[in-house]
């Protein structure tokens, strides 16, 4: 069978150019201006620069990949990267040769990618191989403030790559490292209130809503509850009492399970949480577009193929609009990630987690390191119970990224009062 995996194919010119570049790329295609490390997170950085090492952080957008080279560019090494192999094919192949040149390889999703978890092993137990991986994995949990469910299987490919080092070097280690990165808008509170007033009012334009007098937090609940309001009639669900997250919830599922049933998805779990019915959905739609070769994939016509998309950014859309998330704490970030939202469902953007466009205040990204692990202090633990031991170790270091996301929230401000929704 023809092979779908894409190597790393490292070009010390390209990573140089990469190098003087990424300032301004980070400006351009992300809008942040700066990268910011504390003195003891930069050294705890340095000090693994010779080490075996996975370098964890959150994934709520398409800037942590540049951020992670950013931090490799700090430690004085070069990191390896793993993208989706449907990335490769952007622009005619041209985003993949300059994946290759700076140490990225494919992995495809939804499918025991044996080759690429084979180069996984083989970085790891290089000396002084490093990795950086998302444990959220795909699709992109755009908020900032949230964590996504961990997947295990990162986990296990340590733990493998552990076994293959053992055998040639008996005392051999690779260290994990988690981080957190947290983007802060760097415009005055009041010209945020005015740029996000003018780009709600775009909205209820469209939508022919009366703000009346009300908030900045009201017309955007009241904007998000519109919206599930038509959606509930485009998609025929009875409207009942319950409250906004569960109609939300119901509608987003309806969603899901409907374009499931158009591709006649096998295995497909109806009684699933959204992302995980959304990863499934989004893995199959992208070997449908690589073209690989198999008899479970269904067969969706171009016309079809596009209306499947478009419904998984749109249930994608209702998955990260949280009424809960955003009434606890009305922070700029947080009414952006709620606009950006509207825009795709109302004005047919394409969503930044997507390609879109960069984010539209100039921003600054903190980055927070926690303690390191090393895989060798858990392997004999994982020799006599695997699955429990990844568990343990998941938790742990969720647990290490939910203190450093804690400890990132005091850098932003709410620019309403929490909790003020008065009357819809």
């Amino acid at each position: 069978m023809k092979s779908f995996f894409i190597p790393p194919e490292f070009n010390v010119a390209a990573a140089w150019f990469a190098d003087s570049v990424l300032p301004l790329s980070l400006k351009t295609a992300q809008n942040i201006e700066e990268v910011i490390l504390s003195p003891e997170d930069r050294e705890r950085i340095i000090s693994l620069r010779k080490e075996r090492l996975l370098f964890f952080t959150n994934h709520p957008s398409q800037a942590e990949p540049m951020i992670a080279y950013h931090i490799a560019n700090v430690m004085g090494t070069r990191f390896h990267y793993m993208a989706t192999r449907r990335a490769f094919d952007f622009a005619f192949g041209l985003v993949g040769k300059w994946f290759q040149a700076t140490n990225s390889f494919s992995v495809l999703p939804g499918v025991a990618d044996k080759e690429s978890m084979r180069m996984t092993r083989l970085v790891l137990t290089q000396k002084s191989g490093k990795l950086v991986i998302f444990p959220e994995g795909e699709p992109m949990c755009s908020e900032n403030d949230s964590l996504m469910p961990f997947q295990p299987g990162i986990i296990k490919l340590g733990f493998s790559a552990l076994s293959d080092l053992r055998e040639v070097e008996p005392n051999g280690d690779i260290h994990i490292l988690p981080g957190f990165i947290k983007y802060v808008i760097k415009t005055p509170h009041d010209q945020v209130i005015k740029n996000l007033e003018n780009a709600i009012s775009e909205i209820e334009r469209k939508l022919d809503a009366d703000s009346g007098g009300r908030n900045l937090l009201r017309r955007f609940l009241m904007v998000g509850r519109i919206l599930q309001e038509r959606a509930e009639k485009e998609y025929g669900i009875e409207v009942t009492d319950e409250d906004f997250n569960y109609r939300v919830g119901r509608l987003r599922h309806k969603i899901l399970d409907n374009v499931a049933d158009l591709m006649k998805i096998k295995h497909y779990d109806v009684k699933a949480d959204a992302i995980q019915k959304l990863r499934v959905l989004t893995s199959t739609l992208e070997l449908i577009e690589i073209g690989y070769p198999s008899p479970d994939l269904p067969k969706l016509t171009p016309r079809q193929l596009e209306f499947v998309n478009n419904e998984c950014i749109k249930a994608y859309d209702f998955i990260v609009i949280k009424r809960d998330y955003l009434i606890s704490n009305p922070t700029p970030e947080r009414f952006y990630e709620w606009l950006q939202r509207f825009q795709s469902l109302v004005l047919g953007r394409t969503p930044r987690a997507l390609g879109g466009e960069p984010h539209p205040e100039p921003r600054q990204a903190h980055v927070f390191i926690s303690k390191s692990y090393r895989f060798g202090d858990y392997y004999d633990e994982y020799k006599r119970n695997r699955s429990g031991c990844v568990q343990n170790l998941l938790t742990s270091l969720r647990s290490d990224m939910q203190v450093l996301l804690d400890k990132s929230q005091s850098l932003t401000a709410p620019i309403v009062a929490p909790g003020d929704i008065g009357s819809l």
